[in-house]
C-alpha cells in the first residue's frame, strides 16, 4: 500500500505541555516523516506515511496526548504527499489567536521521583519541573508562552538545563519554568533579629523546625502565600485564628499524602482521585470522629477541606515531618491572597512569625481551587489555581466580549467564538486590594487570550462594584439579572440551547422589581427568561444586618406566621430580646422600615437555624445554612433522603398563592407553625431540621410538576449558592428525577456567584450574535 499524508489541527490547550515533543516521538516510533508546529488556533501537524502508522498516530493523538494537555477538537485532511524525509518541529506559524493558557498543575510522579533521588542533579531541588507539571498561568506575562514572556525570565539557563530544553526526546523540551540548582529560583528563610538568614535546603529544614515549635509561617507557593501551622497544635491553630480575625471559618488543611488523608477523613475513590489529581483542589471531605486534628481547625463542623501537597517546596516542608498543616490562604479575611513579595511582608507581618519565600515572582495570584463530590462528580465551590484558566465550550457562538460576575466570590469571564474562560476565584469585592486584583485580572486575562471585547456584560445591580467596573471601559454594556445569568451559567456549561426550568436558590440577586430575589422559579434560556414562581416575600429587617444576624429573619418568618403573637412566644429567641427592643422590631416589620422583602431561601435557611438555635450571628457568609445542614445530617434515619422518600411525607406544610397571571408564591409560614409545635413536642432539632431539607426539596419538585404541566418542558437546571448545599441538592436531583425530569447541576464552574460571570457571557453574547 502506498504513502499517504494529512495535515491535522488541533485546538485546546496544546502549548506549552509538551505537546510537540509528544508528536516528534509518535512519529519516530511509527517512522512517519513532516513536521508539527505551534499555530495561534493550537497545533499543526503534517505528517506521511503507511495508512496503518497514520491510524495508529490518530488514535494515540486521540486518548495519549501529554497529561497536561486539554484537547477540543482534533481535525484533518488528506494532502497530497510530499515525498521528505525525517520529522522535524518547525517554528509557529502566524494568523488569527485563539490561545488557551494550561493551568498551573501539580508536581508529577516522575519530578517528584527526581525531587526525593540523592543521585539526581535537582536532589531536593523545591522548583524541579518539567512539561508535564509545574507553574503555567500564575507565571505568564504575555504571549507567546515562552521563557523571556514569565517570570522565569530573570533565571537564564545553565549548560544542563539548556541541553534538555532543547531536546525534543527530553521530557523538559521546551518546559519554559524548567531550572536547577545552579540556575534557578532559591528559597531563602530570612533571619529576625539576632538569627542569621538561612538560603536553600537550610531554609527549608528551619521552617519544619519553626513550625513544630508552634509558630504561624507565612509559605509562598505557586499562586500566593499561605499561612502555615501544625494542626494538631491546638494553640497555635487558636493563634492563627485571632491573628487572622478568622472566628469559626474553616481552615484549608494539607496533608503529606493519601495515607494520611484517610486518617483524617472518610474517603471515597472519587475523592481520592481529586486530592491526588495534577489539579490537586483543596476537597471537602466527611471528617473521622477520632481525627487528631485540633478541633479549632473546622470548629462545629463535621467536614474538612482537604489537600496534598502540589508543589515540590509543600512536599519538602512536610516530607517526613508532618501529617497534616494549616494551609490556608495568606490573607486577613475578606482581602485578597497576598503574592507580591513586598506587599505579603506588609499584610501578613501581622499574622506569621517568619516568612519561607522564594525569587520566582507570581505575576497573577491563584487561589486554591475548592470542590466537594455531588452524585459521583465534582462540584465547584471554588474554581482557581489548577483549573482556572480552562475555556468552557458554549453552544453557540458570540462575539468578543467580557462578563464581570457578581460581587460576591467574585470571577470574570472572556469569550469569543464558542470559547468562554471564565478567571480564577477573586473574591468579594468589598475593599479597594480586591477590586485591583479584578481589574488585573481583566487586563491579563484579557492580555494572553488576546481578546479585545466589543461589549460588557454586568449584574443589573447598579451599586455591585462589578457593575461600576464594567462601566469604566466605555463599551456597549449589556445588564443581566442574577438570577436569569445563573440559569444561563448552568445551561452553557451543560451544552443547553432551547428552553427550560430554572430553580436558582441563593442569598441575594437584585429583581427586575427592584425587591431582592433568591427562592426561584424560572423558565426560558439565553435568550430571556420569565418568573414562574418563587418564595413568598419576607421583609429583611435591618437590611444587610440581617444577613450577618439570622436571629432577625426568624422574627421576620414568625411575624409573617403569627403576627405580632409572634413577640410574645415563649421561646429562647423571643425571651433574648427586651420587650422594647421586640416593639421597635415589629414597627419595623409592620412599617416596612429599613425592611426590604426578599424571596431569598438563603435568608429561608437562616430562619430556621436561628429558629432551632444553631446560629442567631454568622462570622461568614453561609455559615448558618451550613450548620443547618450538618444538623439535618445527624437526624434519625427516617428523615434521611436515602431512606425516607418524599412521597412516604415527612415534610412541614405550605401552601401555593396565585393572582390572575403573576408568579405564584411558595408560602413557609405553615411550616414555622408546625416548627413551633415540634419543639414543644420535644422532637429533636436534627429531626426538625432534616425535615426542613425534605419540606424544601418536596415544594421544589410540586412546584417544578406544576410548571411542567402548563410549559410542557422536562428540563430542570439547579443553580445558585444553595446547591452547595450536598443533602438538599440530593433530595432535590432524586425527586426530581423520579417524576421524570433531566436534571441539569453544575460540574464546570461553582453554583455560586463564581459562575455568575459565564451566564452573563452566554446571555450577552446570545442577544449580539
Amino acid at each position: 500500500m502506498g504513502l499517504i499524508r494529512k495535515r491535522y489541527k488541533i485546538t485546546g490547550i496544546v502549548q506549552g505541555v509538551g505537546f510537540r515533543p509528544f508528536v516528534y516521538r509518535l512519529a519516530h516510533e511509527r517512522q512517519l516523516s513532516g513536521w508539527v508546529r505551534n499555530s495561534p488556533a493550537g497545533v499543526e501537524i503534517e505528517v506521511e506515511g503507511l495508512p496503518g502508522a497514520l491510524a495508529a498516530l490518530e488514535h494515540t493523538l486521540a486518548t495519549g496526548a501529554p497529561p497536561l494537555a486539554d484537547i477540543s477538537s482534533i481535525t484533518s485532511e488528506e494532502i497530497s504527499p510530499c515525498g521528505d524525509t525525517g520529522f522535524g518541529i518547525r517554528e509557529s506559524s502566524g494568523g488569527e489567536p485563539d490561545v488557551q493558557i494550561a493551568p498551573d498543575s501539580a508536581i508529577c510522579g516522575d519530578c517528584l521521583r527526581e525531587m526525593f533521588d540523592p543521585a539526581d542533579r535537582r536532589y531536593r531541588y523545591p522548583f524541579i519541573t518539567c512539561t508535564n507539571c509545574g507553574p503555567r498561568y500564575s507565571i505568564i506575562t504575555g504571549i507567546p508562552y515562552d521563557r523571556l514572556l514569565t517570570t522565569m525570565s530573570g533565571f537564564p539557563l545553565c549548560v544542563d538545563c539548556r541541553r534538555e530544553y532543547d531536546d525534543p526526546l527530553n521530557r523538559r523540551f521546551h518546559a519554559q519554568p524548567v531550572a536547577c540548582h545552579v540556575c534557578g529560583p532559591q528559597v531563602t528563610l530570612p533571619g529576625l533579629k539576632e538569627e542569621a538568614t538561612v538560603n536553600g535546603d537550610a531554609a527549608i529544614r528551619r521552617a519544619q523546625e519553626l513550625l513544630d515549635a508552634g509558630l504561624i509561617l507565612a509559605v509562598k507557593g505557586i499562586g500566593g502565600y499561605h499561612l502555615a501551622v501544625d494542626a494538631c497544635n491546638h494553640q497555635a491553630v487558636a493563634r492563627l485564628r485571632e491573628r487572622k480575625k478568622r472566628d469559626e471559618k474553616p481552615f484549608a488543611i494539607m496533608v503529606a499524602d493519601l495515607e494520611s488523608a484517610r486518617r483524617l477523613a472518610l474517603l471515597d475513590d472519587t475523592e481520592e482521585k481529586l486530592l491526588s489529581s495534577s489539579e490537586s483542589p483543596i476537597v471537602i471531605v466527611r471528617k473521622r470522629p477520632d481525627s487528631p486534628l485540633s478541633p479549632l481547625v473546622a470548629p462545629g463542623n463535621g467536614w474538612l477541606g482537604l489537600m496534598l501537597p502540589y508543589s515540590p517546596l509543600h512536599h519538602l516542608v512536610m516530607r517526613d515531618r508532618f501529617s497534616a498543616l494549616v494551609m490556608t490562604s495568606g490573607n486577613v479575611s475578606d482581602e485578597p491572597v497576598a503574592f507580591n513579595d513586598g506587599d505579603a511582608v506588609q499584610r501578613l507581618s501581622e499574622i506569621a512569625d517568619r516568612f519561607l519565600v522564594h525569587d520566582r515572582p507570581i505575576h497573577i495570584r491563584s487561589d486554591d481551587s475548592v470542590m466537594r463530590v455531588f452524585r459521583g462528580q465534582p462540584l465547584f465551590y471554588r474554581r482557581a489555581r489548577g483549573y482556572a484558566p480552562r475555556a468552557v465550550k458554549l453552544p453557540f457562538a458570540v462575539p468578543p466580549l467580557l462578563a464581570t460576575g457578581a460581587d460576591l466570590k467574585s470571577t470574570i469571564c472572556l469569550a469569543s467564538g464558542r470559547q468562554a474562560v471564565p478567571s480564577q476565584h477573586i473574591g468579594d469585592l468589598h475593599n479597594a486590594s480586591t477590586c485591583d486584583s479584578f481589574r488585573h485580572t481583566i487586563d491579563h486575562l484579557s492580555k494572553i487570550l488576546q481578546i479585545s471585547p466589543e461589549l460588557v456584560a454586568c449584574d443589573l445591580h447598579p451599586d455591585y462594584q462589578s457593575s461600576i467596573i464594567a462601566s469604566e471601559y466605555g463599551l456597549p454594556l449589556a445588564k443581566v439579572q442574577h438570577h436569569h445569568a445563573h440559569l444561563a451559567s448552568c445551561m452553557a456549561e451543560n451544552g443547553l440551547d432551547g428552553e427550560v426550568i430554572g430553580v436558582i436558590f441563593d442569598g441575594t440577586g437584585f429583581g427586575d422589581d427592584g425587591t431582592i430575589w433568591g427562592g426561584e422559579f424560572l423558565t426560558g434560556g439565553y435568550d430571556g427568561y420569565r418568573r414562574a414562581a418563587h418564595f413568598r416575600p419576607v421583609p429583611l429587617p435591618g437590611g444587610d444586618a440581617a444577613v450577618r444576624e439570622p436571629w432577625r429573619m426568624a422574627l421576620s418568618y414568625l411575624y409573617q406566621a403569627l403576627g405580632e403573637a409572634a413577640f410574645s412566644l415563649d421561646h429562647p429567641l423571643v425571651r433574648s430580646h427586651p420587650g422594647g427592643e421586640l416593639t421597635l422590631f415589629a414597627q419595623m416589620l409592620k412599617r416596612g422600615i429599613n425592611s426590604p422583602l426578599t424571596s431569598s431561601c438563603g435568608r429561608l435557611f437562616d430562619a430556621v437555624a436561628a429558629l432551632l438555635g444553631v446560629r442567631r450571628t454568622v462570622s461568614y457568609e453561609g455559615q448558618a445554612a451550613i450548620e443547618l445542614e450538618a444538623l439535618a445530617e445527624t437526624a434519625e434515619t427516617e428523615c434521611k433522603s436515602t431512606m425516607s422518600p418524599l412521597s412516604q411525607g415527612g415534610s412541614f406544610f405550605y401552601t401555593f398563592e396565585k393572582t390572575g397571571n403573576a408568579a405564584f408564591h411558595i408560602d413557609f409560614s405553615p411550616m414555622f407553625r408546625e416548627i413551633l409545635n415540634a419543639i414543644a413536642s420535644g422532637t429533636s432539632t436534627a429531626t426538625i431540621a432534616g425535615r426542613f431539607h425534605i419540606t424544601l426539596a418536596a415544594a421544589t419538585t410540586e412546584v417544578c410538576q406544576q410548571i411542567s404541566r402548563g410549559t410542557g418542558f422536562d428540563r430542570v437546571v439547579l443553580s445558585g449558592g444553595v446547591f452547595q448545599n450536598r443533602l438538599l441538592s440530593e433530595m432535590v436531583y432524586t425527586a426530581l428525577h423520579k417524576k421524570g425530569f433531566q436534571v441539569f447541576t453544575h460540574r464546570l464552574v461553582p453554583p455560586n456567584d463564581g459562575g455568575i460571570a459565564l451566564g452573563q457571557a452566554a446571555i450577552a453574547g446570545k442577544r449580539k450574535v
